[in-house]
């Protein structure tokens, strides 16, 4: 059974030791630091009891395996500080897989106020040690008003209210209800000594979730506590996503133009921006059909197919559609309609959510008509020319070149942002504008050009205050009726502000990341200027590999998590000065499957490489490391790379186990384990590359 158990919490990522009887136990818990105990009562050499007894003053929570359903030993165990009883019974390996959700919850109570009104100190003290004990914080009072101040000054979840503390206990609930009920949404369980039809009506009309006869069974008392609580995260979190889709709504409304419809498609809603735009009032909308804003030039296929899409393919449906005001005129708008499905896939109501193209459609509709340009209005085709470049220019920065690159003019905003002066930039080449390496980009975008082809892509340039400013850009070719080209233009839209926070988060995340690193090596009394070292060597020997920039990067920001596991080791084997048994040694390798149970699920690119690094920093080349034994190029690079550099910087390193070694002696080894630990080929990169590595050990001395 020990053994069932063991294997079922260290697939877990538990860090689980195994006794098989209480003198192996107590030397367990002597040595090592302990959160749980899943203890069965008959052992060999005594009764389980014994144990309770002696751990009733400690921290640690157990859960007793037992064949007896004794409900006056459960009553006394729970009292002594159990947690939970599971019975070995035909059910028995499904209530051992719960125990992890049961971990959890009492993990969770830590951050759960409670609090106990009763007129009786003897009860009081007996809830309290029962709720205590499941990690709950107890707040107790035998006085109503005094209860009134805890509510007022406490988040409270759950109340258990003695109906005999005071005779106008249930009359204080009443007098309370808003602000208990209402706004605080606290639990509240009655006890009582005797319990009528009218009590359980009136209470729980009034907003009372249970009602606890006294005495009451202590398991029972137990199990809806935790009931009622989790219930409260579960409707909070209800709360807070409701909150949190009515900002999302409001964000939409006050962005876009908005309508709903039922199954049927009757207007059922139409925020401010669609009444604008369409010149009906919200009176003059709900319950008419959606076409009434039709526009009698549209193809009806589009809408034929745009019901095809979202009634019977229940999918949603874009595009572009003309309406007419309520005055006739024409308007357009970039459109996503979305069906909203019950449980059962039946469409409930639809989502249309658009945007204003107007301006752009009257424009390409105009040019469409004028596509064949006579003597006769050619001057009316330019001045239409004119306001549409004006058009683009109210929102984008524009940049118009020569075939030779030299640049003949720039819009307002282009020297609003620059800080140049017509002066400083016409009649210049295009290089003076100062950009960030963008060499290879800047010489493709040419390449394009030159073939006659649009180019679409992102720049960045130092402009004259200094600062890096970030565009998105299309430069396109103006080219005449031969073919020829005339001159380029560039029309760019600023994202410094997007740049600058996406490098933000980027940031951020590296720093937390190195942070988690920094933690694992804590844990083993190593400094965080080990995981620097780490990340600079991996970074290193990866450039030398050959490895991409990105990849380089990745390695570096992942490298220092490689030990993150060892949050789950014990401290007396981390730092433990002597060499570590054969217990020991098998709890220690346990770090890298723990490292990589915390970072596999992560979608991050860079926590998925640390959770690689993670897993494969101990394997080795000849496959004689572990977890998994993995030989040759079975290993990840990651995990290759970083194990030279985790070697290295620890060899040279003061431990609590051993000293620093000297240079020749470090290097004897990795020459050594070259073809056994280590891969042949970046052995071979380190030596070539050795001043390099000396000079990030001196850079990042302890």
């Amino acid at each position: 059974m020990a053994s069932i158990n063991h294997t079922f919490f260290s697939n877990y990522g538990f860090n689980t030791f195994v006794g098989f009887s209480i003198k192996e136990a107590r030397e367990i818990l002597v040595l090592n630091r302990v959160d749980y105990v899943i203890l069965d009562l008959n052992l060999p050499d005594g009764n389980g009891l014994e144990l309770i007894n002696e751990l009733k003053n400690s921290l640690i929570k157990i859960i007793v395996l037992t064949s007896e359903d004794n409900v006056y030993i459960k009553n006394i165990a729970y009292q002594k500080g159990i947690i939970d009883f599971i019975d070995k019974d035909k059910n028995f390996l499904y209530k051992i897989s719960e125990i992890p959700k049961l971990i959890e919850q009492i993990e969770k109570n830590k951050n759960k106020n409670i609090l106990i009104v009763d007129n009786s100190l003897s009860q009081i003290e007996k809830l309290k040690e029962i709720l205590e004990n499941r990690n709950y914080n107890i707040l107790t009072t035998h006085n109503l008003k005094e209860a009134k101040i805890l509510i007022e000054q406490n988040r409270i979840d759950l109340i258990f209210l003695d109906l005999q503390t005071q005779v106008d206990s249930y009359a204080f609930l009443i007098e309370n209800k808003s602000d208990i009920f209402e706004k605080k949404k606290i639990r509240v369980v009655f006890l009582s000594d005797i319990i009528h039809n009218s009590l359980y009506r009136d209470a729980f009309r009034l907003g009372v979730k249970e009602i606890l006869k006294k005495p009451y069974s202590i398991e029972e008392l137990i199990l809806k506590t935790d009931i009622l609580i989790n219930n409260k995260d579960i409707e909070d979190e209800m709360i807070s996503s409701k909150k949190l889709l009515n900002q999302y709504k409001d964000t939409v409304d006050r962005s876009s133009i908005v309508s709903k419809t039922n199954a049927k498609g009757i207007i059922t809603y139409a925020n401010e921006a669609f009444c604008n735009i369409s010149g009906y009032t919200k009176e003059e909308l709900i319950g008419k059909p959606h076409n009434i804003v039709r526009h009698e030039e549209m193809d009806s296929l589009v809408f034929k197919e745009m019901w095809h899409t979202i009634k019977d393919l229940k999918i949603p449906w874009k595009g572009i559609v003309k309406n007419r005001k309520k005055d006739g005129s024409s308007y357009w708008v970039q459109t996503i309609i979305n069906p909203i499905l019950d449980k059962s896939g039946d469409v409930v109501e639809y989502i249309g959510i658009r945007t204003d193209i107007t301006q752009i459609e009257k424009t390409k509709e105009y040019l469409k008509t004028q596509y064949d340009i006579s003597q006769n209005n050619f001057q009316e085709v330019m001045n239409l020319s004119k306001l549409y470049e004006n058009a683009i220019e109210q929102s984008n920065l524009i940049l118009r070149l020569d075939k030779n690159k030299i640049i003949t003019y720039a819009d307002k905003e282009f020297y609003k942002i620059s800080g140049f002066t017509k002066e400083d930039l016409v009649g210049k080449h295009y290089d003076f504008i100062n950009r960030v390496s963008q060499n290879s980009k800047i010489e493709q975008m040419w390449e394009e050009l030159s073939k006659g082809n649009i180019w679409k892509g992102q720049i960045s340039n130092i402009f004259k205050d200094g600062k890096t400013h970030h565009f998105l850009a299309t430069v396109v070719p103006i080219i005449n009726l031969n073919g020829e080209i005339l001159e380029y233009m560039s029309i760019r839209k600023e994202i410094t502000d997007v740049i600058e926070l996406h490098k933000e988060i980027e940031e951020s995340q590296k720093e937390i990341i190195y942070k988690m690193g920094e933690i694992g090596e804590s844990r083993s009394n190593e400094t965080g200027n080990h995981v620097k070292r780490v990340a600079n060597y991996s970074k290193l020997l990866a450039t030398l590999y050959g490895l991409d920039e990105k990849e380089c990067d990745i390695l570096f920001t992942a490298s220092p998590m490689h030990d993150i596991g060892k949050v789950g080791i014990p401290d007396s084997i981390l730092n433990k000065p002597g060499k570590l048994d054969e217990n020991e040694w098998k709890i220690m390798r346990k770090h890298c499957v723990i490292g990589y149970n915390i970072l596999k699920n992560s979608k991050r690119e860079i926590l998925k490489a640390a959770a690689i690094v993670a897993m494969t920093h101990h394997e080795k080349w000849d496959g004689t490391g572990y977890p998994k034994g993995l030989k040759g190029e079975e290993i990840h690079i990651y995990g290759r790379i970083t194990a030279i550099a985790d070697v290295f910087d620890a060899l040279g390193s003061h431990r609590c186990y051993k000293k620093a070694w000297e240079d020749e002696k470090i290097f004897e080894l990795l020459r050594d384990e070259k073809d056994k630990h280590f891969d042949p080929k970046l052995i071979d990169l380190f030596f070539e590359n050795i001043d390099k590595f000396i000079e990030i050990r001196d850079r990042y001395k302890d």
